[in-house]
């Protein structure tokens, strides 16, 4: 379960203002990549809180209201599918990481970074390895991350039904693909991830 070790790491090294910082969205077909930065009080315990993936859906909600009621700051950013397919997933990951740390009204000192690069951050950034499994910090931002981005996959649904984003989030499933092969991708739909379908004769066809 995530604590404070980290924070309280970077609190000993001169750092006053610690966030946390994680993503959403990195893997699905479709949609914007989602960051979000987050600065928690000082031990503000969340009981429940974890890696946004261990967690059911009604539990994420929960754990959203009392992260945005009770934070110092938090800034959701998105960096989106033409940013993704101009530079590549990484580089727009990072881009709406950065611009999440620079909505923040408090600004923090320091960012500790969910995975394993922390590069071009305006302030020093430290890469933690499954973060938001040991960081309180960082398993807040990825609730923060996670559930804009599903509700942004409810929106989505309701412009584009034919491809039931609402059930897959936008990842690769039977469902998804089959839609893509009957319909043909959407403007919504990341070039760089459905290439697969460059050889399928059904696009933009619906089957017979």
């Amino acid at each position: 379960m995530p604590d404070y070790s980290f924070e309280n790491e970077m609190h000993v090294k001169g750092y006053k203002t610690v966030c946390g910082v994680d993503e959403a969205g990195r893997g699905p077909l479709c949609g914007p990549v989602v960051a979000a930065a987050c600065i928690l009080p000082d031990g503000f315990f969340i009981e429940g809180l974890n890696d946004s993936k261990k967690l059911t859906p009604k539990k994420r909600d929960e754990l959203f209201d009392i992260i945005t009621k009770n934070a110092v700051s938090y800034f959701v950013a998105e960096a989106s599918v033409e940013e993704i397919d101009e530079l590549n997933i990484l580089e727009a990951d990072l881009l709406a990481m950065r611009r999440a740390i620079d909505g923040l009204s408090v600004k923090a000192d320091c960012a500790l970074i969910d995975g394993n690069i922390a590069r071009d951050f305006k302030i020093p950034a430290f890469a933690v390895i499954k973060g938001d499994s040991l960081s309180m910090s960082i398993a807040a931002a990825s609730i923060l991350a996670k559930v804009t981005r599903d509700r942004i996959c409810a929106e989505l649904d309701k412009l584009y039904p034919q491809y039931k984003i609402a059930k897959h989030k936008g990842y690769g499933t039977k469902l998804h693909i089959e839609a893509l092969k009957q319909f043909g991708p959407s403007p919504i739909h990341r070039k760089k991830f459905i290439r697969f379908l460059d050889d399928t004769e059904n696009i933009g066809r619906k089957s017979v």
